[in-house]
């Protein structure tokens, strides 16, 4: 009962993360000129072909994560990438140089070893004036391990190393601030306790009762946000095109 009202007072704060993700995705996906082609690299489950039915969409991915993983961390349990066009190493993709007007890949750089290779292959399949979309964790909890090599990369980390890939950012954009990542975690705290500690019905009682307090003033905090993004938030969101 106690949850069903932290629901109905605290509404979403801190859910939409993935939801604000898709949204600017699909935004911008749907500013590509039709019939364009389109390298879904690292798709996975092909979870964001739906929003490329204006476009030729062709799909990438290494096909070895098995929903599974090594049990460790945050994993999916089913998971089929067996659908995607091209199996293959994502810094090997075996296409002709400039293959595609448009490239995305989201959330995947922290799931690769060398991410910057990564970026040197999106140059070279990718036409000249071509859309390079990214969106990467700033900051994430392990997922789908053992392919997890970092917890995220801040803009920093974009504006060094995309231009020397020949790529111009045109678009930078944060996903949340610190106020709504804390409340994501205050949203999870309770299954990582569960997995990760010890846990009562007199834990229960009282983790419900401190994340509803937190939660109620983080949601204030959130109303007077003076860009905490930049301190932390969900993710950051890139469009880039190639010179």
């Amino acid at each position: 009962m106690l949850r069903k009202i932290h629901k109905i007072l605290l509404g979403n704060f801190g859910t939409k993360n993935e939801f604000n993700r898709n949204e600017w995705l699909e935004k911008t996906l749907l500013n590509i000129p039709k019939g364009q082609s389109i390298l879904d690299a690292g798709a996975g489950e092909l979870k964001y072909k739906n929003f490329c039915s204006h476009l030729k969409y062709v799909s990438q991915d290494f096909a070895q994560y098995d929903g599974g993983g090594n049990n460790e961390g945050l994993q999916v349990g089913d998971w089929d990438p067996n659908k995607v066009d091209i199996i293959s190493d994502i810094t090997d993709i075996p296409v002709e140089e400039e293959s595609f007007d448009a490239i995305m890949c989201v959330e995947v750089l922290e799931h690769l070893p060398e991410p910057i290779k990564a970026i040197e292959e999106f140059s070279r399949v990718l036409k000249q004036g071509g859309r390079l979309i990214l969106t990467t964790p700033f900051s994430s909890l392990t997922h789908f391990a053992p392919y997890y090599f970092s917890n995220g990369f801040s803009k920093y980390w974009y504006e060094a190393i995309l231009p020397k890939y020949g790529f111009e950012i045109i678009e930078l954009t944060y996903n949340g601030n610190y106020f709504s990542y804390i409340a994501q975690e205050m949203r999870r705290l309770r299954g990582v306790v569960k997995s990760y500690s010890r846990f009562t019905p007199l834990t229960s009682f009282f983790l419900n009762i401190f994340s509803f307090g937190m939660l109620r003033l983080l949601t204030s905090f959130d109303k007077k946000d003076k860009n905490s993004n930049e301190l932390l938030c969900h993710g950051i969101n890139v469009v880039a095109l190639k010179k």
